[in-house]
């Protein structure tokens, strides 16, 4: 699933949702990173040749584990090409995958933006669902995600019943946003149902990170 973040007749990075990759209840395999690391490598050196910088998610293989209990997301960080592939950090995805201050200070330079959601910090890590039958969502989710679609969400993505605003969550907003310098990100994106948006936009005006 590729996606431009910008205008056709303009752009200049294209971005990949999720790898293609075999995970199974939350579960990979080195060899299995190694092999889509090396093939998406392919593409983005393809990519550039074309004028295009490509820009990695993380949606659902990358939030996985390795058989040996190891995050998949800082182990992809080693075969992927540094040059060739940037990556675009999933704020919801910071109990699955690990603090993004972390990854933005440890990796200067290859942030290149993120999507943005609320996370209470305080209910601890949880095990990614990549690889595990979808779960049926409850009435009330159902009509959060169909709510958000109708009003110009996604209805995913951090828009889930259960959601909060950037800003009436417990992530130290200040120190993400001055680590996400050191890490190169240039760009942010809200990625919430309306009525977060809105909080979250509102919140993000008022902070002060120079």
């Amino acid at each position: 699933m590729l996606s431009c973040d910008v205008t056709p007749l303009d752009m200049t990075m294209m971005s990949t949702a999720t790898l293609s990759a075999r995970v199974t209840n939350g579960m990979t395999t080195l060899e299995e990173v190694k092999r889509a690391a090396d093939e998406y490598n392919k593409i983005a050196a393809a990519a550039k040749k074309a004028g295009l910088q490509q820009i990695l998610h993380n949606e659902g293989f990358e939030n996985s584990r390795l058989e040996d209990g190891r995050l998949t997301y800082p182990v992809l960080l080693e075969y992927l090409d540094a040059d060739l592939v940037k990556m675009q950090f999933q704020m919801s995805s910071m109990r699955t995958v690990g603090d993004p201050i972390m990854y933005f200070m440890n990796h200067p330079g290859r942030f290149i933006s993120a999507h943005m959601q609320g996370v209470d910090t305080t209910q601890g890590m949880v095990t990614s669902r990549a690889g595990f039958p979808p779960v049926k969502p409850t009435p009330e989710e159902a009509a959060a995600a169909a709510e958000g679609r109708g009003r110009g969400g996604r209805g995913g993505g951090g828009g889930g019943g259960n959601a909060l605003a950037v800003g009436e969550d417990t992530v130290d907003w200040p120190k993400v946003f001055t680590a996400a310098k050191t890490g190169g990100l240039k760009a942010y994106f809200v990625e919430q149902r309306w009525e977060l948006t809105v909080k979250s936009v509102n919140f993000l005006k008022t902070l002060n990170t120079t």
